[in-house]
């Protein structure tokens, strides 16, 4: 079964330049590990596609059950040098919550939309 993220996390999401952050956390401990498994630096990559002109790395926050996403080259040059409507990528967490991921039949959780 296919379930977006965010019926399983919660995100935060700023900037530093041209970096955007993307905090992703499990909404409970038990998803942490389907996160962990299918919320990849490359998937997240591919997901924002041109908006996102360099690397993506990904760093695992396994004692709060949370990941963070740093997407290098996302916001267009930054706050003051982008003429994006959201050069500050604050909707960057939302827009990431979108994801489809592949999750157990077995697995509980409350679907939100």
């Amino acid at each position: 079964m296919k379930t977006k993220l965010y019926n399983l996390a919660h995100s935060r999401a700023g900037d530093k330049g041209d970096v955007c952050n993307i905090g992703l956390i499990a909404r409970k401990p038990e998803f942490y590990p389907l996160l962990v498994k299918e919320v990849t630096a490359e998937r997240v990559k591919n997901l924002f596609g041109e908006w996102c002109r360099g690397n993506v790395e990904r760093f695992e926050l396994p004692n709060l059950e949370a990941m963070n996403f740093l997407l290098h080259g996302a916001l267009g040059g930054g706050a003051l040098a982008s003429l994006r409507l959201d050069p500050q990528g604050k909707t960057y967490g939302y827009a990431l919550l979108r994801m489809e991921i592949d999750v157990p039949d077995d697995l509980v959780f409350e679907q939100l939309v």
